[in-house]
Parts: structure tokens; C-alpha cells; sequence
């Protein structure tokens, strides 16, 4: 996970612009300061790329984890932090190696209120930009089940109205985001959260706008479909945490299973890890289906890779994947071109039929889903003809 492979995988996948991540830990900002330069306002591009240099751009971010109690609760949230220059992001990680260790990890842990993170980066450059990450993961979320608050005004206070975005997360989409009518001023950002090359671009986010870190912020901020054309995300189901659950006990539940069993396994007795499809239920004021009225739109998209996997009957790290995957890149271009735009001929003389017909099956929503649970990811597969269809019936949850 260098700048050099994530400038590859850009390539690959078709992403312009992309985070750095982790920028507060003292060895990858040194190396982010050695090897990038700044290219358009608040972006910056490998010094060192190949000739003719690299499309990729690069824009400053991290994820911090805030460990506190506030109202009498332990609270915990991650949140991602957008800086728009080197200087100022320095100047973080000077005042936030006052407060906990820097070093330590990626992400690092501090014991620091989420209010008072973002008072502090505002303090340093206005211009930067704080948003609660993967919003609803049981654990470590703004609104998670587990640590969470119920509102962006009870976590941020009179800070809030600096908070105009969230991150679904793998296991919620936009259209069970706006199922709370307190989100219908917020933005909702899908990105990847890739802990390997191969995972970029899972989720990610569509613009048409100035091409510089104010011009995607301020899409961001504006909502408006015209700059921010869409997001892409996951089905949510095969997010790790969207329905309840016990991992270790092998026990998954629906909400209304989980209310079925007092919210209680019935294997161990200990409650059970509550989802993120059973806690937007429990804050929504809405049904599934309202509140979509001139919302930025978004497309659900399996990886290349696991698609190629289920066709073929064996893992997405296997030889005969990479190949295919390679084969395909190679001859159509990007996975985001192969995965919304090329047509099956495009595909089919590139790939075999099959792969061809799961990847216009994936995009038309042809798919057979089993909800993730308990830090597990849900199982998918690609139903291959109406037939299929019919004796498989969907396990999708809306």
C-alpha cells in the first residue's frame, strides 16, 4: 500500500482522485512530503510517476479513532479528516502528538471528544473538513449501535452545522440513509476503505466539477446532482455488519429475528452484536423508498475480481481471477468502465460468455445476496438466467 501501488491500482480502477489515508503517522506523512508535489489546488501527484507523468491525484486524509464518555457513555467514533495542504496537515499531526501517540498505527486511538477534534483542525485551517466515517458500524461509528450517539447535534454540538457530510459504509447505502429525515441536509460520501490495493474503488464517489480539493468539497457540500453525479457502493448486505448477529456462534438474525429472541442469542445468551439495517430502523422516521426526492443517486456494483470468483467457482485471490481480471483490464480498459459502462460484445470478446453475462447480470441487480453479520461479510452470487432467478428466490431485504 505505497503511493506507487496506489497509483497503479488508480489505473486499474479508474479513480482520479484519491485519498492518502493515515497522513498523521510520522513515517507515511514523511514519505508523502518526499515523494509528492503539488499539482491542481489541494491535490498533489507522484513526483517520480513514469513518463508523461501520472493521472492519479492525491488528496491529504485520515481516519482517527476518538475513544471518550460523554453523557455517561463510552463513546466510540471514527472520523475522516480532509487537509488541504501538506503545511496544514503537519500542523495537525504537530497538535494531535500533544494529545496521543502518533505513531502507534494508521489510524491512531485518542482519548479526545469528536467536538473538540473538529474545533481543533478548524483552528488550525478552516478550509478543512471533518466527516464521521462508515456512520453506522455497530462499534466504532457516529451512530453505531453499540457506541454511538442518535444524532449529529448530541455527538458535535454547536459545532454540527461544520459536519455536512457522512460516510454510509459498506453495510448501509444511500436509500436507507434517507429513511431519517434528520439526514435530508447531509451528503452521503461512499468510499472504499481498501486495507490492500486490490480493495480500492469498492466504494467511491462520481463528480463533474472544478478539479481541485475545493472544487470536491464544495460538490460535497452543495449536493448538487449536477457536480456530484452519484456514488458507487456495495450491495449493503455484503457489508460486514449489516444484519445482527454472532459471529463465533454462527447465528445471524433479521431485526425482526432479533426482536423474536429479546435481542439475546440463543446459543451463547449474550446479546447479540446489533446491525446496521436494525439501528437506521430504530432512528428512521421513514419507510424505505421516501425521502429520495432530489438526493444525489447511486449505483450498487460487485468488485471485478468476485465476480470473476463466483463465475468461476473459486476464490477472488486465485491465479485464474488475477488472470482474468488482468485480461479483461487489458483489453477494455478500467474496472469501473467494465463494471458500468462496456456492453456485453465489449465484454465477451475480452472475457468468456460467462464472465460477460455475470457482469451485465451484477449491474442489472441479478444477484443472490446473504447478509453479512458481526464483523462477517455477507456471501453473494450472480445469478445466471431468469430461471435461476425464480428457483433461487432473492435474499435481498427490501
Amino acid at each position: 500500500m505505497n503511493l506507487e501501488n496506489l497509483d497503479v491500482w488508480a489505473g486499474k480502477k479508474g479513480i482520479q482522485v484519491m485519498g492518502t489515508g493515515d497522513f498523521t503517522h510520522p513515517q507515511w506523512f514523511e514519505e508523502l512530503k518526499t515523494k509528492l508535489e503539488p499539482a491542481e489546488p489541494g491535490l498533489y501527484r507522484l513526483k517520480d510517476a513514469p513518463a508523461g507523468g501520472s493521472p492519479t491525484r492525491f488528496i491529504l486524509t485520515v481516519e482517527i479513532s476518538s475513544i471518550y464518555s460523554k453523557n455517561g457513555k463510552v463513546r466510540r467514533i471514527h472520523n475522516i479528516i480532509f487537509a488541504p495542504s501538506l503545511e496544514t496537515a503537519g500542523k495537525i499531526n504537530a497538535t494531535l502528538s500533544l494529545i496521543g501517540n502518533l505513531k502507534s498505527d494508521g489510524r491512531p486511538i485518542l482519548g479526545l471528544d469528536s467536538k473538540k477534534l473538529l474545533g481543533i483542525i478548524l483552528g488550525i485551517d478552516p478550509k478543512c473538513v471533518l466527516i464521521p466515517a462508515h456512520a453506522w458500524t455497530p462499534w466504532f461509528s457516529i451512530f453505531g449501535s453499540m457506541s454511538g450517539f442518535d444524532s449529529i447535534e448530541e455527538c458535535f454540538e454547536e459545532l454540527s452545522p461544520h459536519i455536512f457530510a457522512v460516510e454510509t459504509g459498506l453495510s448501509s447505502d444511500p436509500a436507507m440513509n434517507w429513511r431519517l429525515s434528520k439526514l435530508d441536509k447531509i451528503s452521503l460520501i461512499s468510499n472504499s476503505d481498501s486495507h490492500s490495493p486490490q480493495k480500492i474503488g469498492r466504494e467511491a464517489n462520481i463528480f463533474d466539477c472544478e478539479f481541485s480539493y475545493d472544487g470536491l468539497i464544495g460538490a460535497i457540500k452543495s449536493r448538487d446532482p449536477e457536480k456530484f453525479l452519484f456514488t458507487v457502493e456495495f450491495f449493503p448486505e455484503e457489508g460486514k455488519y449489516h444484519y445482527d448477529g454472532h459471529r463465533l456462534c454462527g447465528i445471524y438474525f433479521s431485526p425482526g429475528e432479533t426482536k423474536k429472541h429479546n435481542g439475546i442469542c440463543p446459543k451463547c445468551k449474550k446479546p447479540l452484536t446489533i446491525g446496521v439495517m436494525n439501528r437506521v430502523a430504530k432512528l428512521a422516521d421513514r419507510k424505505l423508498g421516501e425521502g429520495s426526492e432530489s438526493r444525489v443517486p447511486f449505483k450498487h456494483l460487485i468488485p471485478l475480481d468476485e465476480i470473476i470468483a463466483d463465475v468461476f467457482g473459486v476464490g477472488a485471490s486465485s491465479k485464474a481471477v488475477k488472470k482474468e481480471y488482468e485480461k479483461l483490464i487489458g483489453a477494455v480498459g478500467s474496472e469501473f468502465k467494465i463494471l458500468m459502462d462496456a456492453s456485453y460484445n465489449e465484454l465477451a470478446r475480452a472475457a468468456s460468455p460467462a464472465v460477460a453475462g455475470g457482469i451485465i447480470n451484477s449491474r442489472e441487480g441479478k444477484v443472490e445476496l446473504v447478509p453479512g453479520y458481526d464483523g462477517e461479510y455477507g456471501k453473494i452470487k450472480i445469478l445466471k438466467d431468469n430461471k435461476e432467478k425464480s428457483e433461487n428466490q432473492q435474499t435481498r431485504l427490501f
